[in-house]
């Protein structure tokens, strides 16, 4: 019989790393994979491939040096104080991002070239977009959202959720029927439906969002946006009102989440472009974040957009 025992053996050596985790992966009491804890999406892998790079992945001594001119680039800002590249709020990654043991190079896998496949139309809608943000004093609503405290600054929040430079923690909280997706920045909250019924035709900020199960990935469909989200300032990234963003939560460990999320959205780019995203789980904690509701802030920027009309008329 003991030759029973050696099979048993040989199998277990011959079972894929992916079955095996799959085995241990954390499980809620109605045997959903459990994705409930607070992860963090920072990393030094920037969304586009930077122009050093000439593939996917890269070694390990090419990375280091990446990593180490990307924090002196970061830090080489000499403005002081809040706000500034020397305070404490940055939350800024330290290593590039892993996939099998892998370097990446850049978070975008489709397409080949790890860049934004823009088109004409859309490249010139993201240059009138940054412009018009920058420029409009006229009312509090000509102000982009995240001055308005409505949605995350950098497209933090909502479907995706691209990097930030700080707030990057995101709650994950689970029940049969929902998943909720609560996110330090600006404290937005995602409530996600496990649903089969078909996407609703109603928009709302962060868009609208269904969720399903396949096999242990959680899939995530949203649509609906806002138009005035479609811009994330102040990163260079437009998804337009009229996309369909579909995300891919992946438990790999009781550490480390695969995000995946693809971008349909042929009136900005010229193909559906495909991001995988490593998360963290992490014990740090999820601090309060406060926008300028019920201050001086908001009022002060139209105010001073006031006088630069003033100083322009005395010219």
């Amino acid at each position: 019989m003991r030759w029973l025992g050696s099979l048993a053996g040989c199998l277990m050596l011959l079972a894929s790393p992916a079955a095996l985790a799959q085995e241990s992966m954390p499980r809620t009491s109605w045997g959903a994979p459990d994705l409930q804890a607070v992860w963090s999406n920072m990393t030094l892998t920037p969304l586009e491939r930077p122009p050093v790079f000439d593939g996917l992945t890269t070694t390990d001594e090419r990375a280091a040096a990446f990593e180490t001119s990307s924090a002196a680039s970061f830090l080489s800002d000499e403005s002081d104080g809040i706000g500034g590249r020397q305070s404490e709020w940055w939350e800024v990654g330290t290593h590039m991002m892993r996939i099998d043991g892998k370097v990446r190079t850049s978070l975008i896998v489709e397409p080949v070239n790890g860049r934004l496949p823009w088109s004409d139309a859309g490249r010139a809608r993201l240059t009138a977009g940054q412009k018009d943000n920058l420029s409009r004093f006229d009312d509090p609503e000509t102000r982009p959202a995240t001055e308005r405290c409505l949605v995350g600054g950098s497209g933090s929040t909502g479907a995706p959720f691209f990097m930030a430079r700080y707030n990057t923690h995101y709650r994950f909280v689970q029940t049969p029927d929902h998943v909720v997706i609560a996110m330090e920045q600006n404290s937005n909250t995602r409530i996600i439906p496990i649903t089969d019924a078909p996407q609703p035709g109603f928009r709302r900020w962060m868009g609208v969002s269904r969720g399903w199960w396949e096999g242990d990935t959680l899939v995530v469909e949203t649509a609906g946006f806002m138009p005035g989200d479609a811009f994330k300032p102040a990163s260079p990234i437009l998804v337009g009102e009229n996309a369909r963003v579909t995300e891919r939560f992946t438990r790999l460990s009781a550490g480390e989440m695969l995000y995946e999320y693809s971008v349909e959205d042929p009136e900005t780019f010229t193909q559906t472009w495909r991001v995988q995203h490593v998360l963290y789980a992490t014990d740090a904690p999820v601090f309060e974040y406060a926008c300028h509701e019920d201050n001086h802030s908001l009022p002060n920027i139209l105010r001073g957009g006031r006088e630069m009309d003033a100083s322009k008329s005395r010219q």
